[in-house]
């Protein structure tokens, strides 16, 4: 197992205290934020949707291909030989430190936590509630086998709740690990899990290259340049998975969400064969209601190379 350092491959974001968006509009703020909320008219939604059918991955693939489940939000399961890897897991009932307060679950996992197969490898795009989620984390690291990634100064708070083993990685690191290869790539975001922790650790993407094949994971990011300095830098991805959902109100959320018609900008930049739209339809975390960004996609994507999965269903990607 090497890990990188970290190359000139992609813009300076740390300035000495805190990490930063390069070149890109301004993260919004607590001034922003009371803004927002004094003025949100968000869109309603039903309380639960009893609609997910939940499926039975298996515990390992053969052959050459892919498979792609959508767990829920961000989470998903990618198998392929060898390797089963976990992107930003949650199963907990809401979006929040608090058990009583914050984003609750409007739909349930398309896997059941008895039915999740071992688990190599996750990935933790970022420290926010509904990406890095603490007590699924622990019930995974319970399990035992399973290496976690996380960005720059994100290893601690994993090693302080006995998760692990956790690495960190940042823009421009590469991992070997088993019989695959895992990129840090940017992402326009920010972090914080508390009032005082306001970007002290990176948030970013990952490209998993693997049997000649890469796949692309956006984590939670607006809209930017850093896609084609993706592709230019490490290639194409046979599949990305691209974040759709809370996105308004625009003048808040653009520089942290896309929404749908830039992640089809962003497929396209990419020259992705194959993109799957996940950060939508079990949270509400915006003022758009929760199947907004899948109906807008699918009135905005020009091809069948998009797909808007449910909870529970799969790709197989050849």
């Amino acid at each position: 197992m090497q890990e990188g350092t970290g190359d000139a491959r992609f813009p300076k974001h740390f300035d000495g205290k805190r990490f930063y968006n390069p070149d890109a509009p301004q993260v919004p703020g607590l001034l922003e934020l009371l803004r927002w909320k004094l003025t949100s008219r968000p869109e309603r939604s039903p309380g639960f949707i009893s609609d997910v059918e939940q499926s039975i991955p298996p515990r390992r693939v053969e052959g050459s291909g892919l498979r792609t489940t959508l767990v829920n939000h961000s989470t998903v399961l990618l198998q392929q030989r060898g390797c089963n890897i976990l992107t930003d897991p949650i199963w907990s009932e809401r979006a929040s430190p608090l058990s009583s307060i914050g984003p609750r679950r409007r739909r349930k996992p398309g896997v059941s936590w008895e039915d999740l197969p071992p688990i190599d490898t996750v990935l933790i795009s970022h420290n926010h509630y509904d990406h890095l989620d603490l007590p699924t984390l622990r019930r995974l690291a319970a399990r035992g086998d399973s290496t976690f990634i996380v960005p720059a100064g994100g290893a601690r708070l994993l090693r302080r709740e006995n998760i692990g083993p956790a690495h960190e990685m940042d823009w421009g690191d590469s991992l070997s690990l088993r019989s695959l290869t895992i990129h840090c790539v940017p992402a326009l975001h920010f972090s914080s899990r508390g009032i005082y922790d306001r970007n002290q650790t990176l948030w970013c993407g990952y490209v998993i290259e693997c049997r000649e094949r890469l796949v692309y994971f956006a984590g939670d990011t607006g809209f930017g340049r850093h896609f084609a300095q993706i592709r230019e830098k490490i290639g194409s991805p046979r599949l990305a998975l691209l974040p759709i959902g809370a996105y308004e109100p625009r003048w808040f959320m653009a520089p942290i969400h896309m929404g749908p018609d830039e992640a089809v900008r962003a497929h396209d930049i990419l020259a992705a064969r194959t993109s799957i739209a996940i950060h939508h339809g079990t949270f509400q975390l915006a003022d758009e209601g929760l199947d907004t960004p899948r109906q807008q996609l699918i009135a905005c994507a020009r091809h069948d190379s998009f797909l808007v999965l449910k909870n529970g269903q799969f790709a197989d990607i050849q």
